[in-house]
């Protein structure tokens, strides 16, 4: 069984997309469609901007969609999915490519998630911390003996856990994290806290949009970040889409439960292969490739 997996936020690189957009006339067609729906050219940034424009979180997040979304379009008949999961905003990708939502309304709202953690980031600062050789447990624990707010935000594999919060909470956490064991405690170069109760001025803003946008059943289950479980009904995508900004990515538990049912092989969908490194701390023997347009 085949489980199709879509990076977020990170994987980023200038030229993504840019091979799409030469060779393909539907994904150049989509790519200036994007330029149109967003208001200014995506593509210049992309294909030969900067990396400190393209690590604008309002251009980070439209940009990897597309590069993901784009790829699963023009790989036509070849995408075939049993499955399918996205980490944090490639759960948007996840469910347009898997037609839940349309390319212009997945465009739209990934826009408006963008910006609305962007704000969320400027009105009050905030960071996010990786967590490297100490169990989840450990983890959960010392984020609560901290009284500023910190949180765990990306179980991204057993043994590497990103938290998020205030930068004293951040920095209180890691003091104490490496004090219990850790390998290491690495603040990250990000806008704000990301997957933490300092989103929920964001997730107020999208919520609306969310509950507006029509969403249609997927072509195959999606395994959505919050709680780990494959879902179909449009409501129940829903409201978890809405639960993750606030909410943990809980990447582990998602990668095991797909394994569980049945997945033999996972194919990344998208810029980088920092997923299929993470699918294979979890089971090294497992078969794990990206999806390629040729």
């Amino acid at each position: 069984m085949k489980a199709y997996v879509f990076p977020g936020q990170g994987a980023q690189f200038i030229g993504m997309g840019k091979d799409l957009y030469e060779s393909s006339a539907e994904a150049k067609e989509m790519f200036e469609r994007a330029n149109e729906i967003l208001g200014f050219r995506i593509t210049d940034i992309m294909f030969s901007g900067t990396d400190e424009e393209l690590k604008k979180t309002k251009v980070t997040q439209p940009a990897i969609f597309l590069h993901s979304v784009i790829l699963a379009k023009v790989l036509g008949t070849d995408f075939k999915p049993n499955m399918v999961a996205g980490h944090s905003l490639g759960e948007f990708s996840a469910l347009t490519a898997a037609g839940a939502l349309t390319f212009e309304d997945g465009l739209r709202l990934v826009a408006k998630r963008a910006n609305a953690m962007q704000k969320a980031c400027e009105l009050q600062p905030s960071t996010m911390a990786a967590v490297l050789g100490l169990d989840d447990f450990t983890v959960e624990d010392i984020c609560q003996r901290v009284s500023d707010v910190v949180v765990p935000a990306n179980y991204n594999c057993p043994g590497q856990l990103v938290i998020s919060g205030s930068i004293a909470g951040i920095d209180k956490a890691c003091e104490l994290l490496l004090a219990a064991g850790a390998k290491r405690a690495i603040k990250l170069n990000v806008g704000g806290a990301f997957h933490s109760p300092l989103m929920e001025a964001a997730k107020v803003e999208l919520e609306a949009a969310i509950v507006a946008t029509e969403i249609k059943e997927p072509i195959c289950p999606i395994y959505q970040n919050i709680d780990a479980k494959p879902y179909i009904d449009s409501q129940s995508i829903k409201h978890n889409l809405i639960a993750q900004l606030t909410g943990p990515v809980k990447w582990t538990q998602t990668m095991q439960k797909i394994l569980h049912d049945g997945a033999t092989e996972f194919i990344e969908v998208g810029p980088g292969s920092v997923l299929q490194g993470l699918v294979k701390k979890i089971d090294r023997k497992i078969e794990t490739s990206s999806a390629t347009f040729n």
